[in-house]
């Protein structure tokens, strides 16, 4: 009889606050009731460190992921719609990538995009990005954290993740958090 017992890894959370683009997921991998890892690395800037990703689901398929993303934004010159729309059209269509049970989450200073296997690309109205196991919790946080204090984006993802691993057994409190701040000369460009 196969193990019905699954990977289960993580919460990330990423959004952006006053021009600041932050992400930031748990350490924690879980098989069952064990924990098999506890500071995994689920987030990443890609494309010259302009744009956030982070993923939840089996690790491995989340790695091809990154790599496919990581072309995808090479070939569409950092374009994160273009990128993440061809990334899930080409997941739900390959036969071998289908079967791939990840999601990404992918941020830079203008958009917030939740990518998945099923190839949906999905910007929420918040510009909240949140998946995996305690994505809900960190979300609901991060949404009361946001209206009610004057936290950073670097702030509120840490604490979300906190409140989120004081409630979810998937994750913990072994935080890795990537920022990216605006470019204030790209700003007086566009001027």
């Amino acid at each position: 009889m196969a193990s019905t017992k699954k990977i289960r890894s993580t919460t990330i959370l990423g959004l952006c606050k006053d021009g600041e683009v932050a992400i930031g997921g748990d350490g924690q991998v879980t098989f069952g009731d064990t924990v098999l890892k506890q500071k995994s690395k689920k987030v990443r800037k890609m494309h010259n460190d302009s744009i956030l990703t982070g993923f939840a689901g089996s690790t491995a398929d989340a790695f091809t992921l990154f790599e496919k993303f990581e072309k995808k934004l090479e070939q569409f010159n950092g374009n994160l719609y273009r990128s993440a729309v061809e990334l899930a059209k080409e997941w739900r269509s390959d036969k071998y990538l289908r079967r791939l049970e990840a999601m990404l989450a992918v941020l830079n200073s203008e958009s917030s995009l939740l990518i998945s296997g099923l190839g949906d690309v999905i910007e929420p109205d918040d510009g909240i990005v949140a998946i995996g196991s305690g994505g809900q919790y960190a979300l609901a946080a991060a949404r009361a954290l946001l209206k009610y204090s004057k936290l950073t984006a670097k702030e509120v993802v840490e604490e979300s993740l906190r409140i989120s691993s004081s409630i979810c057994v998937y994750t913990n409190e072994n935080f890795t958090i990537e920022v990216l701040k605006d470019n204030p000369e790209k700003k007086r460009r566009n001027k």
